[in-house]
Order: structure tokens, then C-alpha cells, then sequence
């Protein structure tokens, strides 16, 4: 009796401690990242890359899906989709070309809004660099291009581009990532680059499953960044887990800024088609 108590505690006194190493990387985060910090325009994929690609010779589907119960209700632009109420969603193909090479294809990407309803809004590509196996080393990069074509009520210019840097470590349990974003819409040179950085701090509880803290941020324009309260500014709570079926990841955001989506949930349900 005395040996089955004691190894009920033990386990007891386990999930204790992960649950309180939990709470300390929400409030490390959110002493991080609640300082003053708009996207001009809607998002379709709500993720910081960690430098995983897909095994050489491998198809990958994931789906992204992201729902704003409470967003922006003043068009970004004339015509442009509100988030607030607004469904978008965008399948994502991926091909591993090499260890360090992956090849994505976001189409189509698609929302449901309150003031447009259904739409088509436009297709990406994107070409993704990373040390091999990233997944095996303390210390990880890579870098990450897209190439966007959108709809004229998506973005403000037909053709945007987003570069990705990609810095982490893996340090077993936790996993710490930095996204330091730049989006360009080929107007006003280096200056009018766009810093939209992303990152993220996770504990692994075992082999298949993980919580995480996530941070996005749209500080605008290089040359002149918004006024804070105009800055957009969200903190997310995330789960991954891990199978042989399909790959999930689902979290919500709450928007810390006066420009920012105050609600917002996600779902990226992914896995490999060969």
C-alpha cells in the first residue's frame, strides 16, 4: 500500500512540476511581449516555422484554419475583408526537394467574412531553406520566402513578398523560436519593409504532445514604426500533438493593443500524403 501511494505521489508531484513550469513560460511571455506594440491586412497562416521540413521525397497537406469571434470591424483598406466574424483558411502543399530544401504551395486560400461573405483571396509560393534534420541539433536556422498574389480586397498591391528568418534552440524540454518577419510589397525600398515578427517558447510534455506561448506582431514599416496603440499585437496559448494519423496544432490569441484582433482561434491539421 505504502509503495503504490508513494508512486502515485511521485507522478502527482511530476505533472505538478510541468504544470508549474507552464505557468512560468505564459507569464515569462507575457512580460515579454505586453508592451505597446496593425496589420493592414488579413492573415491566413497563424504559425512560427521552427526550421522542420518534410522528408525528402515526401507530400505534405496541412490545413490552416483561423476563426475572430472579436477582430477589427473597420476595413483595413476600401473593400478590403474584416476580420471581425471572419472564417479564412488556406491549403498548404509541401514537398521536401532535399534535407534542407522544401518546396510549399499555399492554394487556395479562401475566407468567410461579414461584409464580402465567401471569397477567393489569392495563392502563395514559397521556398524554404534549413540546417538538415533541424529536429537533431541544440542550435537550429533556416529561411523562409514567399511570394504572394492576391486579391485586390486581401491586400492593398498584387503581388507581396514575405522573407523568414528562422533562429532556435532546442534544449530539451523546451524549445525556444524567433520569426523576425519582413513583408515587402516592392514599393519604397528598403525603408518600407514591413517588420511582423513571430516566436514562440514550448514545453514538450513528452514525445507527442506540447503547449506552447506564441507571439505576433505587426510594427510596421521600417522607416517609421506605428504609434503603439496602433501597432497590432497578439499572445497566444497553442497544443501540438503529434501521431501517425495527423499532426495537430490549435490555439487562441488575444490581441493586447487597441489595433490589434482581440479573439482569434486556430486549428493546422496536417499530414503526409505518401
Amino acid at each position: 500500500m505504502s509503495s503504490r501511494l508513494t508512486s502515485e505521489s511521485f507522478g502527482e508531484m511530476k505533472l505538478f512540476s510541468k504544470i508549474n513550469i507552464l505557468v512560468a513560460l505564459v507569464m515569462a511571455a507575457i512580460g515579454l511581449f505586453a508592451r505597446p506594440a496593425v496589420s493592414l491586412a488579413q492573415t491566413d497562416e497563424i504559425q512560427v516555422y521552427d526550421a522542420a521540413i518534410e522528408d525528402q521525397g515526401k507530400f505534405n497537406l496541412m490545413v490552416h484554419s483561423n476563426f475572430t469571434p472579436r477582430g477589427r470591424s473597420t476595413p483595413a483598406f476600401p473593400d478590403a475583408v474584416v476580420s471581425n466574424h471572419a472564417f479564412v483558411g488556406v491549403a498548404e502543399w509541401a514537398y521536401g526537394v532535399t534535407p534542407w530544401f522544401e518546396q510549399g504551395l499555399y492554394m487556395p486560400l479562401y475566407s468567410f467574412s461579414s461584409n464580402r461573405g465567401g471569397s477567393i483571396n489569392g495563392f502563395k509560393i514559397r521556398e524554404l531553406f534549413v540546417r538538415p534534420h533541424a529536429d537533431d541539433h541544440t542550435f537550429f536556422y533556416g529561411i523562409n520566402f514567399e511570394f504572394s498574389v492576391n486579391a485586390k480586397y486581401w491586400d492593398t498591391r498584387r503581388i507581396t513578398s514575405e522573407v523568414r528568418p528562422i533562429v532556435g534552440l532546442h534544449l530539451h524540454p523546451v524549445d525556444i523560436v524567433i520569426n523576425p518577419i519582413v513583408d515587402t510589397n516592392y514599393t519604397g525600398g528598403f525603408k518600407n519593409l514591413e517588420f511582423v515578427p513571430a516566436s514562440r517558447i514550448a514545453y514538450n510534455l513528452n514525445s507527442s504532445w506540447a503547449v506552447a506561448v506564441e507571439e505576433y506582431s505587426d510594427f510596421g514599416p521600417l522607416r517609421r514604426f506605428f504609434p503603439g496603440r496602433d501597432q497590432f499585437q497578439q499572445v497566444w496559448g497553442v497544443f501540438d500533438h503529434t501521431s501517425k494519423k495527423v499532426n495537430i496544432e490549435a490555439g487562441f490569441g488575444v490581441g493586447v493593443t487597441a489595433g490589434s484582433d482581440k479573439f482569434t482561434m486556430k486549428l493546422m491539421l496536417s499530414r503526409d500524403l505518401n
